[in-house]
């Protein structure tokens, strides 16, 4: 008879004059860096003022960070409500991505608006940087057990040829859950190398397309994904998450389309001539 060992990741990492650590905030921080360093190496690559790229990069943050927690906030309305002061109190969870995202692109507009500079080359740039972080991000999930899926058995995660460390985190008040942080985690990182290819691809892409390609992979995939999770806010019978994934993929195909009506315009025509 086999016997199975379930481990469990403590969601402290350590103690520091009496205040607890979080592997969350630590893998958050990593992702950022590692977005941070891919979002500057990029912008130096166009000729970018460093000093504005820190600039946008810092009040992007803010913002995000702000939009991250008041979006929850918002469709969780009743309990703040009642208990306002609970509001500033992150340390509880309760951050959302896509008010990230918002807060972001609106710290990012306003920040590049004062320096004169276009909005969508900074957004092709920071856009695969952002999927980055997104991806290590999803693994501070995973250490608090949440942002998971339905109900699965063993027998299927061991299907997936998953470790047993990440079978066993996965087991929670006394049932196994379908892994959604490590689904999107894999999605975003198939996005980051996409984007990164097709950019490299000048002839293909113009101003605006690395942008709108994000919008259209991470929404296919957050579209999919959002439906097996059990944690979705909702907005009467919609979830909200899901129902912006599909705004996002409508978005970036319009955006493509739109970008590239005159250039398909022009070789049709240069075509009928030929």
């Amino acid at each position: 008879m086999s016997l199975t060992v379930t481990i469990r990741i403590d969601p402290t990492a350590f103690n520091f004059l009496g205040l607890d650590i979080q592997w969350y905030g630590i893998i958050i921080a990593f992702g950022g860096i590692l977005a941070y360093v891919m979002y500057t190496r990029e912008g130096k690559r166009f000729n970018l003022d460093s000093d504005m790229l820190l600039d946008v990069l810092f009040w992007a943050v803010l913002a995000g960070l702000i939009g991250a927690r008041l979006y929850y906030v918002a469709f969780n309305l009743d309990y703040y409500l009642k208990y306002p002061l609970e509001i500033i109190n992150v340390r509880a969870g309760g951050m959302a991505i896509y008010g990230g995202v918002i807060g972001g692109m609106i710290g990012a507009y306003i920040v590049t608006k004062r320096y004169r500079q276009p909005l969508i080359q900074l957004l092709d740039i920071a856009a695969p940087a952002l999927m980055l972080a997104q991806s290590v991000g999803r693994w501070g999930n995973f250490v608090n057990q949440e942002a998971y899926g339905g109900i699965v058995s063993r027998a299927f995660l061991e299907r997936l040829a998953l470790p047993q460390w990440l079978i066993g985190q996965m087991y929670i008040d006394g049932a196994y859950y379908h892994p959604t942080f490590l689904y999107e985690s894999l999605w975003n990182i198939l996005g980051v190398l996409l984007l990164i290819l097709l950019r490299s691809r000048k002839h293909l892409l113009r101003e605006g397309d690395v942008a709108a390609l994000y919008m259209l992979w991470y929404g296919v995939g957050r579209s999919w994904i959002e439906g097996l999770r059990t944690d979705s806010l909702y907005l009467g019978p919609l979830r909200v998450s899901q129902a912006l994934s599909v705004i996002l993929v409508i978005i970036g195909i319009a955006y493509i389309g739109y970008n590239h009506h005159k250039q398909w315009r022009h070789y049709y025509s240069e075509g009928r001539k030929a």
